[in-house]
């Protein structure tokens, strides 16, 4: 039986104000608040709150209806703090039990190309997030736009996830189809599901293009085409930006209907919707997939260039990724410098400077050219520097901190272990002592006649 796993993506830029090389040691501030909360309203007004709100009627109309979603840490702060309700109807449609929620770097950064040790930390961070709000600890991982490679998989199969999304990407799958389990040629512990990016750029990218020739797309040609697909050919993973729905495609050209459509064309059809975790325990990887170099969903490439694609990239990716600030901010308890660090980290920061020619205009926020951004981010990262290195000695060496958060990170982690063992010897004891029969009290000897005779001649003297 065919399966479609639909997962929506939700991250938010956080856009920086103008910050002049003179700020630098003066002004530790470096955010638009105008523009970041005129953003986050206008997505929450415009998508988010039509689109979850449909997610969660089709939810209660339909148990058989399973969404699945990603947030980044950096989002999940920008919601509470500007559209809280996006996160209340995301605690909604959690609390149909219908929806998982995976783990990603909490900064929806490039930590994973960048540092391990804090790549690891961010996923933690975020998943502890996801515990929190919408009580579930995530099973499944999906990198910053997808970035990927083998080493990314088994650090990611190290940390205990069962799976992975990447994108299902030509130069990678060569003959190969994207709707089959894989597992990471690194680690065969950890699954890895592809991305259909045909299928999902057909909702996300030209739904309402009049140009296309498929337009106008209705839900029925859409799930004939899953229908159409090679017998074992059973796992659909379509995946987009929650925002593609109200800001990509607008509410005008009728998307939410099409979504609400899907479930039960789909049914006709004998398909249905699952988790991915549903889909990896029902699906063994049919062999392992190889990705040496990193990719992702950006551009038609599929790879890193948007980020890391030109010499001022690279400049900013190697200040912002020293291994000796990283080794400091983990160290650190400052929640300021942490909080920058993680917005900092974002990927779209990175991609304001790029300089490809691309099929998708692209915004530059308040910009005016690559440079402009590489300039004004490279201002920020200058008094950012300052203020970690003020914070620690210059005697201090990189290894000390390390070690350090090393030692902090096994202590979290021991403490974990004990909690576990103590919650597994506490049930076994339960256990036996729900098994074992009661003891029975000695019963009392009756007196024996000699003894009563005893007693009696006593009493007489």
């Amino acid at each position: 039986m065919k399966q479609i796993c639909l997962y929506f993506e939700i991250h938010q830029p956080v856009h920086l104000k103008r910050y002049r090389f003179f700020d630098i040691g003066k002004d530790h501030y470096y955010y638009d608040d105008y523009e970041n909360e005129r953003s986050i309203r206008e997505t929450a007004e415009g998508s988010y709150v039509p689109a979850l709100n449909t997610i969660l009627e089709m939810c209660k109309a339909d148990t058989a209806f399973r969404p699945t979603f990603s947030l980044s840490g950096v989002a999940i702060e920008m919601l509470e703090q500007y559209a809280p309700e996006v996160i209340d109807l995301l605690a909604e449609i959690a609390k149909t039990g219908q929806a998982e929620f995976l783990a990603e770097p909490y900064s929806h950064g490039l930590g994973s190309l960048g540092n391990e040790a804090s790549f690891k930390d961010e996923v933690k961070r975020q998943a502890k997030r996801m515990k929190e709000l919408f009580g579930q600890t995530p099973k499944v991982i999906r990198n910053s736009n997808l970035i990927y490679n083998d080493e990314i998989g088994s650090i990611a199969a190290e940390m205990g996830y069962k799976g992975i999304f990447v994108e299902g990407a030509k130069h990678i799958l060569g003959w190969k189809s994207p709707h089959y389990v894989y597992s990471c040629a690194a680690d065969n512990r950890i699954s890895v599901l592809m991305r259909d990016y045909k299928l999902s750029d057909d909702i996300c990218l030209r739904f309402c293009d009049a140009s296309w020739s498929e337009y106008p797309l209705m839900a029925d040609k859409y799930i004939g085409w899953i229908a159409g697909l090679p017998e074992g050919e059973n796992v659909i993973n379509i995946g987009m930006e929650l925002c593609a729905i109200g800001m990509f495609q607008p509410l005008s050209s009728h998307i939410l209907d099409f979504i609400k459509a899907l479930p039960a064309c789909a049914r006709e059809r004998g398909i249905s919707f699952a988790t991915p975790s549903e889909i990896i325990s029902k699906n063994k990887a049919v062999g392992p997939i190889e990705v040496p170099y990193a990719m992702s969903w950006n551009d038609e490439e599929r790879d890193t260039s948007g980020w890391l694609g030109n010499t001022m990239q690279r400049e900013a990716f190697a200040k912002l990724y020293d291994e000796k600030l990283v080794g400091r901010i983990l160290a650190c308890k400052d929640r300021r410098i942490k909080q920058d660090w993680d917005r900092l980290q974002a990927t779209n920061n990175f991609q304001y400077m790029t300089t490809k020619a691309q099929a998708v205009p692209m915004l530059r926020a308040n910009y005016d050219s690559a440079f402009d951004a590489f300039t004004n981010y490279m201002n920020i990262i200058g008094d950012f520097l300052k203020r970690v290195k003020d914070m620690f000695s210059e005697q201090v060496e990189n290894d000390e901190l390390n070690a350090l958060y090393t030692q902090i990170a096994n202590l979290g982690d021991e403490l974990n272990v004990k909690d576990k063992e103590i919650s597994t010897l506490r049930a076994r004891l339960e256990k036996f002592e729900g098994s074992e029969p009661a003891k029975k009290a000695p019963a009392k000897k009756e007196p024996t006649k000699k003894t009563v005779t005893k007693k009696a001649a006593a009493a007489k003297k």
